[in-house]
C-alpha cells in the first residue's frame, strides 16, 4: 500500500502541534504562581494563585531598590554621590563585591552591584546611606509597601535570604515592579547584563538572561532559591509604548520560568490594548441642593484614567451614578456620585464624582438677612 508523503508530514505536523499545546497546558502545574499586569492600570490580564503568600527570595531587592530610588528621585541621594562602607559590610552573606570597611564607592556602583550582580554587601551600603542602618532600611520597605498598597507583604531584610517569616505575593511583587518601571533612570541598570565595577576588577553579570535576549526587555530580576524554586519578575514594553508585567514565583526550573513570563507578556502585547476612560465634565450639570445657602453646585471628575482591555472588544461603556439632589451642608471635595467604565460586564475603571465648591446650609439669620435685602432693593 503506497502512503502519501504529504499526508504523513501533515500527520506529524499535528502531532507535534497538539504536544505543543499540551506542553503549554502543563507548565502552569510546575510553577507555585504567576501573574500578568498591565503596569499604568494595574490591570490583572491573567493570574494563577497571585494572592498566595510565597517567600520569594532574591526577589526582595526590588523592594529595597524601589525605596532607593524614592530617596534618589526626593534628591535625598545623588548617583554620583561617594559613601563610604561601614564595618557592617564584612562577613556578608551570599553575592558580594568584597567591599570592606572604608571602602569608598559610588551610588551609580552600587546600584550597578544590586541590580546586575545582586550584590548583598553593596545593598548594605545603600540601606545604611538611605535610612542610617540596616534594621531602620527594613522598616522603611514595609513602610512604602504599605503606601503603595502591599497587603501580603512582609519583609525582614534588605538581601532576600531565605527566611520563613518573609512573604511577598506574586500580585504584590508586580505591583513593585510596576512603581519601577517609572523611574527611567533605573532601566540602564536594569537593561544591563553584564559590566565591571571597581576599577573594573570585578565583574557583575545579570542572572536575568531577558536582558540580552528578549528585545521589549526593561527591567527587573530573575533569582533562584536554595531549594532549586526559580522566580522572575519581568517588564516588557509593547510598540505603543504600554508596559506589561509578568511575575512567575517558584518555577521548577530556570527554562520553565523565562519560558512563562515570555508566553505571558507575547500574550499581553498580543491580545490587550490601552484605552482612554475619560468622562467629559461638561456632561455633568449642577446638582441641586436642598436647604442651602445656594440651589445648586458644580460637580465634577476626581480623576480621569485608563483601562486595559481585550483588543477585540467594543468600546467601553460608561454608566453615571448621581443623586436627584443633595441636602445641604455640602462640602468643597465631597463624593456625591460615582462615574464607572465596563468592558462587557467587567468594571475596569470607577472614580468618584465631587463636589466643586462648598454650601452651607440655611439658617434663621440668612433667611431673614436675604428676606431684608429684597425689600430694600424694592
Amino acid at each position: 500500500m503506497r502512503i502519501c508523503f504529504r499526508s504523513i508530514l501533515l500527520l506529524i505536523c499535528i502531532i507535534v502541534s497538539m504536544t505543543c499545546i499540551s506542553a503549554d497546558k502543563n507548565i502552569d502545574n510546575e510553577i507555585e504562581a504567576y501573574v500578568l499586569m498591565e503596569a499604568e492600570t494595574g490591570t490583572i490580564l491573567e493570574a494563577k494563585n497571585e494572592n498566595v503568600r510565597i517567600n520569594a527570595g532574591y526577589l526582595t531587592k526590588l523592594m529595597s531598590i524601589l525605596v532607593v530610588a524614592k530617596h534618589i528621585e526626593s534628591g535625598e541621594l545623588a548617583i554620583d554621590d561617594e559613601i563610604t562602607a561601614s564595618d557592617k559590610v564584612s562577613g556578608t552573606k551570599g553575592s558580594v563585591i568584597w567591599l570592606q570597611s572604608g571602602d569608598k564607592i559610588s551610588v551609580d556602583e552600587l546600584l550597578k552591584a544590586v541590580i546586575i550582580g545582586n550584590a548583598n554587601d553593596a545593598m548594605t551600603v545603600l540601606a545604611e546611606a538611605v535610612s542610617g542602618d540596616v534594621d531602620t532600611f527594613v522598616m522603611d520597605m514595609n513602610g512604602e509597601a504599605f503606601d503603595i498598597g502591599l497587603r501580603d507583604s512582609y519583609f525582614v531584610s534588605p538581601y532576600g535570604y531565605a527566611d520563613e517569616r518573609e512573604y511577598t505575593t506574586a500580585y504584590d511583587m508586580a505591583l513593585i515592579c510596576s512603581r519601577l518601571s517609572k523611574y527611567v533612570f533605573l532601566q540602564p541598570y536594569f537593561k544591563t547584563w553584564r559590566d565591571f565595577i571597581k576599577n573594573e576588577q570585578v565583574e557583575l553579570v545579570s542572572e536575568n538572561d531577558l536582558t540580552r535576549n528578549y528585545e521589549p526587555h526593561i527591567g527587573f530580576k530573575a533569582c533562584h532559591s536554595s531549594e532549586d524554586r526559580y522566580f522572575l519578575a519581568e517588564g516588557g514594553i509593547n510598540s505603543g509604548g504600554n508596559t506589561f508585567i509578568s511575575v512567575v514565583l517558584g518555577a521548577e526550573n530556570e527554562d520553565i520560568s523565562f519560558k512563562k513570563g515570555r508566553e505571558l507578556l507575547k500574550r499581553a502585547f498580543s491580545s490587550y490594548k490601552v484605552v482612554s476612560t475619560e468622562f467629559p465634565e461638561e456632561m455633568l450639570v449642577p446638582l441641586k441642593v436642598k436647604n442651602g445657602e445656594c440651589s445648586a453646585v458644580e460637580i465634577g471628575i476626581k480623576e480621569q484614567g485608563k483601562a486595559a482591555v481585550p483588543k477585540g472588544d467594543k468600546e467601553v461603556r460608561t454608566k453615571v451614578v448621581i443623586p436627584e439632589y443633595i441636602t445641604a451642608p455640602v462640602y468643597e471635595g465631597q463624593p456625591v456620585g460615582v462615574v464607572a467604565f465596563y468592558n462587557g460586564d467587567t468594571l475596569v475603571f470607577e472614580t468618584d464624582i465631587m463636589i466643586k465648591s462648598s454650601v452651607r446650609a440655611l439658617t434663621l439669620n440668612y433667611v431673614l438677612k436675604q428676606t431684608l435685602l429684597k425689600m430694600i432693593e424694592k
